[in-house]
């Protein structure tokens, strides 16, 4: 590639390098070690120190000087990778187009400049339209891009995203060398001591990425495939490198495997737009959404560093301002100890005062505080709720919340613990006035200690839509549930239908819901949000949380808070595969691991542990513990998410680690969790609360054993040793590793429901029958790493809703390729045509696409079964609908092809002579004998044409090009093919002919047909075509070969399409 021109002193430079050729004017030199087989130890040496060398101080081993004729100063021009065909395209270019323009210049300076210009010309030209335009380095990006291209021969499509100089290693031996990131592959290049290794791993193949220790001195990125794995360590930049690496496999994960799950942005489904800019632009956004519970459709603007006035503290706080399309978000430099969130939509000002010395670039944003806090909570509605009657129930929304209803009905709830009440009542209202009230309220560590206390029951509603910006989306949105509402009334699917069976399973002890108006109205709010996003519908535990929300707000708000938490605060989690509550639990399993190593040591395997633990997220432990208690759990997840849920979950196992760790079983250990937390009390519970129907806990005599949950909440946030300091940043990168993970097991549960669906239909090995699955699913992946234009519609070729064994199909050509790796005989270039006609037969449906069950069943009886059904497919190939009609043009014959010197008499072995048409219609009758005996078994196959035939013809012949015994084969089919012919002809002469029995005969018009009894009868007769076709195929050498040359084929393939397309 041509370079800056670099200035250097030849003089030394010959002391490294070899000149190839040179001129008056340019010298083409090659590094000693590079480009020969063998070589001095020098040249060695000098070889392995590049290869090592980090990329600051790695050279090119060919380049370009230009040199000023009698100065020993030159500068470097062009330079090129390991292949010298680049570097001679570029010295033929300057002897052809500047070489002579030179000559005329009489002054030398004149003459360097002159190319010097002209080379800064030719890399404007190169980078003008190209992706390197979008990297921090542009050279040094375009330098990495060309030798990426160069040495792995994959794509120009195949978007490199950055490189790092690593060492790869095996068992204790290092190898130093260039670990390249792509969007969708990683690869690894090393040339050392003459000896080249290249690896090319797919992101879609990897199963885990993890930072080990190997040593005391080396940390090193392991990563984890399904059949081996690999260290690399790198001196610098081991951090970068490892988290690019889990962005770039995460994204490519989630947009192969999980399309119907969590859409990712739009940049991130173009591959070819994902820079590392871009993944480090896309990092900080998810912090971002994740820290304040942004909307996912809120693009981040800008980040700023500032200080921010917090009046309550009288003093400037230090921190980060993020503003996206719909907010102003603060959050402190030190994490927690301050957050703001403030909607655009609220900002009545902003001005800019004067700089001063002790503010510089200070700015003033007022916001409108009533609009802010018009929450009518339940203490605020005016006279006791009545539940309206039964015949409104359905469809009138109700106004307030359902525990104003039930303490209206129950004046005597509130008695034994009023007094609690009202304090925090004025502990609340006095932090409003300092603090501010509403969704820009200051979020600071009082916030957290008024909530562990407990948020006082005519607040908790408002709070709740407070903390997780629900209120904003409700004001923003003033008439969308009554418009859901509408719409969805009446609609039944299966959502609706599985609403309906789980309304009465919601909360079913609680007297709140033991009446028909809290019913409907949670039938109401699950049905609108069912509606409005349709991708996810209804799924379980999302009626739990409904009910609960609806006990504390009004109907309309109880929706809004279920958007917050099923689209912002629980992502991924309710859909069909829960893979975000299953991400969450395997994140909580290593938090165990790292945060509470003893009882991890206690406990070698814990994912009994950890599977306990689903039902604590998917519910926020509403159904773990006694509902006085799991709604305290609820108010600290809506001020901190799921690292609240998370933090609980270790402070619960922290507190019984002794009994988990003495449990002999996993049976005994579930009951110690589950006595546990059903024994947790609410240390603020009023005493005449109705416990047996609310909690469902055990006797009176156990209730001074129980542990107050005010006590495991503190515990959970203030042993910052153990897990109090867990952030958000640190779960989101927890989540983002281990999304690879889980995605990866539902990969291989649905491959092993495949193959035991598929297994009893076919004799071929598990082993080969799990290798073609891999094979037929890469088949799929490829297209969408290459295939941008027609990406989005290959991704709809797989479904994990649909059947184990076509949850991945692959349309035409596709198939084709993987026709040319595996099929047993090809045809040359008749090839495509039966290619395209198995499609067609495999294609059942008529859908255009096939699955992998048909697939499977196509190559098991081409590998696997006798020869009677491998001619039987052969056969169905060549007839409808396999075969069209407009397929050929060629006329079929008039006459059957018979040869004149063909003798009409056959010898017996005693010597005797036989007419040759009487021994075909004996062949005739033994034949319709076999065929009545088979039409009992099974229905009998339609009657090929003369032209069908003629069809069959051509491909036997296509299929023997290149035997060893081609010519003996070719034989074989020609005695073949004519005796068929007789055949046919003698039945169709004897069917025109017979009138017996006062029937007239088949009419002359009908044409000429054989049927496959007929022509597996004269296949049979040549010994060589027996042989043939039952001689077995190595399919695991098949298998073997085609994984080798899957990328080839599919690159050769695009790169033809790609010039096709250029033309």
């Amino acid at each position: 590639m041509w370079l800056e021109p670099e200035e250097v002193l030849l003089k030394t430079a010959l002391k490294l390098w070899v000149t190839e050729r040179s001129n008056r004017f340019f010298m083409l030199q090659r590094r000693k070690g590079h480009g020969t087989t063998g070589g001095t130890f020098t040249g060695l040496l000098v070889g392995a120190l590049d290869t090592m060398l980090d990329s600051n101080a790695r050279v090119a081993p060919y380049r370009i000087l230009l040199q000023t004729p009698g100065s020993q100063v030159s500068w470097v021009i062009a330079s090129a990778g390991a292949a010298v065909e680049e570097i001679n395209r570029h010295w033929d270019w300057l002897d052809q187009n500047l070489l002579h323009s030179l000559s005329v210049f009489e002054n030398k300076e004149d003459a360097m400049s002159f190319v010097k210009g002209k080379v800064k010309g030719l890399i404007a030209e190169e980078v003008r339209g190209e992706k390197v335009v979008q990297e921090d380095d542009p050279e040094k990006f375009r330098e990495a891009l060309l030798k990426f291209e160069l040495r792995f021969g994959l794509p120009a499509s195949e978007k490199l995203v950055t490189h790092y100089s690593c060492c790869c290693w095996k068992g204790r031996v290092p190898r130093q060398g260039w670990l390249y990131l792509s969007t969708n592959h990683m690869a690894f290049y090393s040339f050392l001591l003459g000896k080249e290794v290249k690896m090319v791993i797919p992101w879609v193949e990897v199963t885990r990425l993890e930072r080990v220790s190997t040593t005391p001195l080396r940390d090193t990125i392991r990563v984890s495939t399904r059949r081996r794995q690999r260290d690399f360590s790198m001196f610098l930049n081991l951090e970068e490198a490892f988290s690019t690496m889990v962005q770039l496999a995460n994204i490519a994960l989630r947009r192969l495997l999980d399309n119907e799950g969590f859409q990712l942005d739009q940049v991130l489904q173009q591959p070819g737009h994902i820079t590392k800019r871009v993944l480090e632009q896309q990092a900080l956004k998810e912090y971002v959404l994740a820290q304040f519970w942004l909307p996912r459709r809120e693009s981040l603007q800008d980040v700023v560093t500032c200080m921010l006035w917090t009046p309550h503290a009288r003093c400037h706080t230090a921190g980060t301002l993020y503003t996206t399309d719909s907010y102003l978000c603060f959050a402190s430099k030190e994490e927690g100890l301050c957050n703001l969130v403030i909607p655009l939509v609220e900002v009545i000002s902003v001005e800019k005062p004067e700089n001063t010395s002790s503010l510089p670039d200070p700015v003033i944003i007022s916001v409108d505080y009533m609009t802010s806090h018009s929450y009518l909570g339940p203490s605020e509605s005016t006279g006791k709720g009545t539940a309206p009657s039964e015949k409104s129930a359905h469809h009138a929304v109700n106004a307030e919340a359902l525990m104003s209803v039930f303490h209206g009905s129950s004046p005597g709830t509130h008695g034994g613990s009023s007094t609690k009440e009202e304090v925090k009542v004025r502990s609340w209202e006095d932090h409003f006035l300092e603090y501010g009230r509403g969704v820009h309220m200051f979020r600071t560590e009082k916030v957290w200690k008024l909530v562990a206390v407990g948020i006082p029951e005519s607040l908790r509603g408002e709070l709740w839509l407070t903390f997780s910006g629900a209120s904003v989306e409700m004001a923003a949105h003033r008439d969308h549930y009554s418009s859901l509402l509408r719409d969805s009334m009446g609609v039944s699917s299966l959502a609706t239908e599985e609403i309906e069976r789980d309304l009465h399973r919601s909360l079913p002890d609680h007297p709140a819901f033991q009446n028909d108006a809290a019913i409907a109205a949670l039938r109401r709010v699950l049905t609108a949000y069912a509606h409005r996003n349709p991708e996810i519908g209804y799924c379980q535990s999302m009626n739990i949380l409904a009910s609960v929300m609806l006990l504390y707000t009004k109907e309309e708000e109880a929706f809004w808070l279920l958007v917050a938490v099923c689209e912002r605060m629980l992502p991924d989690y309710f859909n069909h595969r829960v893979i975000g509550a299953q991400v969450d639990q395997s994140v909580f399993e290593e938090l165990i691991r790292e945060r509470l190593s003893e009882l991890a040591e206690r406990i070698p395997e814990l994912s009994p542990l950890s599977s306990v633990s689903l039902s604590w997220f998917l519910t926020i432990f509403v159904s773990a513990m006694p509902f006085s208690s799991a709604v305290r759990v609820i108010d600290c997840f809506f001020l901190h998410g799921i690292t609240a849920v998370l933090r609980l979950g270790l402070a619960v196992l922290d507190a019984n680690a002794d009994a988990l760790a003495t449990s002999t079983d996993d049976g005994q250990a579930l009951m110690v969790l589950t006595s546990f937390l059903e024994g947790l009390r609410n240390d603020e519970e009023p005493s005449n609360s109705p416990r047996g129907h609310v909690e469902g806990t055990g006797t009176d005599s156990r209730s001074a054993e129980r542990t107050q949950i005010g006590h495991l909440i503190r515990d959970s946030y203030e042993a910052s040793e153990k897990f109090g300091d867990l952030t958000v940043r640190q779960v989101e990168q927890l989540r983002c590793r281990h999304r690879i993970h889980v995605l990866q097991a539902h990969e291989d549960t649905a491959k092993e429901n495949a193959l035991r669906v598929v297994s009893p239909e076919v004799s071929i090995s598990t082993e080969d029958l799990g290798d073609l699955y891999d094979l037929f699913k890469t088949e799929h992946f490829i297209r969408l790493y290459w295939g941008a234009e027609e990406s989005q519609w290959v991704q709809q070729h797989h479904n994990p809703r649909w059947p184990y064994a076509e949850q991945y199909r692959l349309d035409w050509s596709q198939f084709r390729s993987l026709y040319r790796l595996l099929a047993p005989w090809l045809c040359g270039p008749h090839t495509d045509t039966v290619a395209q006609r198995t499609f067609t037969l495999l294609d059942r449906d008529q859908d255009l696409l096939i699955g992998f069950r048909e697939f499977a069943g196509w190559l098991n009886k081409l590998y696997s079964e006798d020869l009677n059904e491998k001619i039987k497919l052969l056969y169905r190939l060549h007839i409808p609908p396999a075969l069209s009609e407009n397929e050929d043009n060629t006329p079929p014959p008039k006459n059957p092809l018979l040869s004149t010197t063909r003798p009409l008499c056959v010898e017996l072995p005693n010597g005797e002579t036989e007419d040759y048409q009487e021994r075909l219609k004996q062949m005739l009758r033994d034949l319709a004998k076999e065929k009545d005996h088979e039409e009992e078994k099974e229905e009998l196959l339609p009657l090929m044409k003369q032209w069908e035939f003629i069809q069959f013809c051509k491909t036997l012949y296509s299929m023997l090009e290149g035997a060893p015994d081609e010519h003996e084969l070719s034989q074989a089919i020609a005695t073949v093919t004519s005796l068929v012919l007789r055949i046919g002809e003698v039945d169709h002469r004897s069917r025109c002919a017979d009138d017996d029995g006062g029937t007239a005969g088949p009419d002359p018009t009908s044409g000429w047909t054989v049927s496959f009894s007929q022509i597996v009868a004269s296949l049979l007769t040549e010994q060589a075509l027996v042989t043939f076709f039952e001689t077995p195929v190595d399919l695991r050498a098949k298998i073997a070969g085609a994984r080798e040359r899957q990328y080839q084929e599919r690159v050769g393939v695009l790169a033809a399409q790609q010039g096709a397309a250029s033309d």
